[in-house]
């Protein structure tokens, strides 16, 4: 079972439910019926919930064959617990303004490393299982 996986896989839903919302309320609020009616705003919105997409089903593949692959709970936990703190401050950085922002830059970074890390796990425990 991915009781770990799981748990992060519906945290990050939530966000990426969360991210819709903001989406959904902006158009509403600005009456813009496809796309982001040219303002910088909508822009902003519809790129936080568009990079959350981009980044979170990868990793939860990865933490789905780490886990199933009987890799340590503990670090499961951490590059979960860490990927959600990262994918919550991203876009608050994002939307908040224009550029450089503490939230942009450590949610990047964060799910960086956070990638990095299943990557090379995964990669071990290939290469010890062929040897």
């Amino acid at each position: 079972m991915l009781i770990v996986t799981a748990l992060y896989a519906s945290l990050l839903a939530l966000i990426v439910l969360w991210l819709s919302y903001n989406v959904v309320n902006f158009r509403r609020k600005k009456q813009v019926d496809l796309g982001d009616g040219g303002h910088d705003e909508g822009i902003r919105h519809i790129r936080a919930h568009q990079n959350t997409l981009e980044y979170v089903p990868i990793i939860i593949i990865l933490m789905a064959v780490y886990e199933i692959n009987n890799g340590l709970p503990l670090l499961l936990h951490i590059s979960g617990i860490v990927l959600v703190i990262a994918r919550i401050i991203y876009p608050l950085g994002l939307v908040a303004k224009k550029g450089a922002s503490f939230g942009r830059f450590y949610g990047t970074l964060f799910t960086w490393l956070v990638l990095l890390t299943l990557i090379i796990v995964n990669l071990f425990k290939v290469i010890s299982a062929w040897l």
